[in-house]
């Protein structure tokens, strides 16, 4: 049998598409984003565009029920991607050479649907059966890092997070949007969208963000840490206005762990968070599982609030572990 896959030119021939340019190709026009490839085409569409952009291939077949409903996901997960990423659907039935050449060099072929990546002319990685698209997703998107790109979507994150850092919630709000009319299942979307209003003093618009959040993702981590920002920040509010009581409670008392403790709260919702952090510690210092252990779980909140990263949290959780396990 000849050693050449279906298509492939003999070495010397002019290749039917050009080399990649050195900084990377263009997002391609959205009609060259999803065809129909086969026995003749393959190595056009498949092997030859992986030199230039991630490509993935789904091998279907009319009689195949699951390939119905992972067919359009792929398109529709690939489309998102914005041109960063090419479909090449082939139908196994019409194209039999080709799946018995491919089945012959390791390509798993027994069962459709097949779903195969390809980069740099390489198979870089596979599954076989219809996946939730959550999971289409994650493939489409780890095939995009391989070839050292990412999802438009991910870039509109990228930006998103970078103007909340930068006190610029508006804008920060505007971009989280765009990111959700794109993906409405995005938990780091809603996170940040919920956090943007925070920030500006929307708290009922938060709440109502809130409750919009898809369930399937409503315990996710995003959302688990901007619910606790949420709450956190509308104790705080209450509690700032009696800062100056709990501070002459301290004053006259320094062993008055519950004025210490609405203390914390007051000076997170004022976003002094060493500070916040610090009175809590220090309750867990002087009288460790006070009130069944209330000092630790609301710094544990802090943390889950501020984001498990940030470096707020890191420096606390130090000083936490330090305390616990010394």
């Amino acid at each position: 049998m000849d050693d050449l896959l279906i298509g492939q030119k003999r070495p010397g021939a002019p290749s039917a598409m050009p080399p990649a340019p050195s900084g990377g190709a263009a997002a391609l026009a959205p009609e060259a984003i999803v065809v129909d490839g086969g026995q003749a085409t393959f190595m056009q569409d498949v092997i030859e565009a992986s030199r230039s952009l991630p490509v993935v291939v789904d091998f279907w077949a009319p009689w195949c029920g699951p390939c119905k409903t992972l067919t359009p996901m792929l398109e529709r997960v690939v489309r998102s991607a914005g041109g960063r990423v090419k479909l090449v659907k082939i139908d196994i039935d019409q194209n039999q050479a080709l799946v018995r050449q491919l089945a012959q060099l390791g390509l798993p072929m027994q069962s459709v649907p097949t779903v195969a990546a390809f980069w740099q002319g390489q198979i870089a990685d596979l599954f076989q059966g219809a996946l939730p698209e959550g999971e289409v997703k994650r493939f489409i998107e780890a095939l995009l890092k391989l070839g050292g790109g990412s999802m438009p979507s991910a870039d509109l994150l990228a930006e998103g997070r970078a103007a909340l850092e930068a006190e610029q919630p508006e804008d920060a709000a505007e971009i989280f949007a765009a990111l959700l009319e794109q993906d409405p299942e995005s938990p780091e979307a809603w996170g940040g969208m919920i956090r943007a209003l925070l920030a500006q003093g929307q708290t009922e618009q938060a709440h109502e963000a809130l409750a919009q959040v898809p369930p399937k993702i409503a315990e996710h981590a995003e959302i688990a840490g901007a619910r606790s920002a949420l709450l956190l920040a509308e104790e705080g509010a209450r509690a700032a206005s009696q800062l100056g009581e709990f501070e002459q409670r301290l004053t006259i008392d320094p062993a008055d762990h519950a004025a210490r403790y609405e203390l914390a709260t007051a000076l997170n919702g004022m976003d002094r968070r060493t500070e916040a952090a610090d009175a809590l510690l220090e309750i867990v210092r002087a009288q460790r599982g006070w009130n069944e252990d209330a000092a630790r779980l609301q710094l544990l909140k802090f943390f889950e609030a501020w984001g498990f990263a940030d470096p707020d949290t890191i420096a606390a959780r130090r000083k936490l572990s330090a305390m616990l396990f010394s």
